[in-house]
């Protein structure tokens, strides 16, 4: 079996690849079976040349091969007919942006695994660039606090090496007195709490920071049950909570009136309550000033997220009044971070970590004759069909 680790196309350019050369030479001696070879790239974090020193073949023409590796959407004149493809094809919650990719790929007999479909049995993922969203996220948070109040000059991290060259920024910064919320306990969460830790920034207790005004930089993680809760006022369970949201509402305020600074860490599944809606915002208690979102739902759970922000250009204001935007510094507003492409700014470090888990779950799956159904629950399209899992897009597909 032929793999290519593809060029990215998409606009604006993605540095990030699935697999760094150190990684795919790893894989090559796993799988002496198969073959790789590395589609030319002059955007890549690692340049062609770093694998072609491990003996790649790097070539503008991959069409030969079997399985086609990327991260982000392939545009659809590049798609290749009849081929396994593997990227973020952001289809599957039925983004009207890319209903035109999922029919192409149908059209063109692609069968499609989407690195966001490749999961466990109980559906927890098995890879993804969520750590590193975590970790930028949360230090993006902290630049804009500090340059809208004029405390810090934080750099940007894509001017920044690596990860360790983030955390020594952050060791040059002091904080203010300020209570922060983080929500979710997934690998987006994690990485933000990496941050907030590396901060030494004192983690307290829910109760705790409901009911008391510190002298010091707190931070509370709140899980799902804490800002959801059931409507009939019963006893409420995550795992239900996940599997139908339906009976829930948000429980988000008690936290809105204590915080200064909200990094919103977690998952938004379909019918979930909003966390806070754009009347909220306005409430005389509601305090939050700035938010990390770093999950960035469009018109979704957290009000202040009117859009994407970008690396380039990160950070604006919400005006709860006026429920428009206004300059990140502005009076009475909301200071917004939504940028959604974040490990783009740590393109090496979050390689690299990607690498680690697609090595073990995915490329191993093809190999042990995929005893562990990965590939199974993943694969969204084959034949030039849905297959059974995602039989629901089919209404999505049918659009015009």
């Amino acid at each position: 079996m032929k793999f290519a680790i593809i060029k990215e196309r998409k606009n604006p350019p993605d540095r990030r690849v699935v697999l760094s050369p150190e990684k795919l030479a790893e894989a090559r001696e796993q799988f002496p079976q198969a073959e790789f070879i590395v589609e030319s790239s002059d955007i890549r974090i690692f340049p062609d040349e770093a694998y072609k020193a491990l003996g790649f073949e790097v070539t503008d023409d991959v069409s030969d091969c079997d399985v086609m590796i990327g991260v982000k959407e392939v545009p659809i004149e590049n798609l290749i007919p009849n081929k396994k493809y593997f990227y973020f094809s952001h289809t599957i919650k039925k983004q009207p942006y890319n209903r035109k990719l999922l029919q192409a790929m149908l059209s063109k007999n692609i069968e499609m695994y989407d690195h966001e479909t490749i999961i466990k049995k109980n559906g927890a993922r098995l890879i993804g660039f969520g750590r590193y969203a975590g970790l930028v996220g949360a230090y993006n948070g902290f630049r804009a606090l500090g340059l809208r109040d004029n405390l810090f000059d934080l750099p940007k991290v894509e001017t920044l090496a690596d990860l360790d060259e983030v955390k020594a920024e952050l060791d040059k910064i002091t904080l203010p007195n300020i209570k922060i919320l983080l929500t979710g306990t997934g690998k987006v969460a994690q990485g933000a709490k990496e941050i907030l830790d590396h901060l030494k920034i004192k983690e307290i207790s829910d109760a705790l920071y409901l009911t008391s005004k510190l002298t010091e930089p707190v931070y509370v993680m709140a899980d799902v049950m804490e800002y959801a809760k059931r409507k009939d006022g019963k006893v409420g369970d995550k795992y239900e909570f996940y599997k139908d949201p339906s009976d829930y509402e948000s429980n988000f305020m008690p936290y809105a009136k204590e915080t200064d600074v909200f990094i919103a860490g977690h998952f938004y599944g379909n019918n979930a309550p909003y966390l806070f809606t754009r009347d909220d915002a306005r409430h005389p208690d509601f305090n939050i000033n700035l938010v990390a979102d770093i999950s960035c739902d469009v018109d979704g759970p957290v009000a202040s997220t009117l859009r994407a922000s970008t690396i380039a250009d990160p950070f604006y204001g919400y005006d709860p009044q006026t429920e428009s935007e206004v300059a990140f510094n502005a009076k009475n507003a909301i200071t917004v971070m939504a940028v959604d492409n974040l490990p783009c700014e740590l393109p090496k470090n979050a390689s690299e970590g990607f690498g680690d888990m697609f090595l073990e779950h995915v490329l191993s799956a093809f190999f042990n004759n995929d005893e562990r159904g990965i590939l199974k629950r993943a694969k969204i399209t084959e034949r030039g069909k849905l297959t059974e899992r995602f039989k629901y897009l089919q209404d999505y597909v049918d659009q015009e």
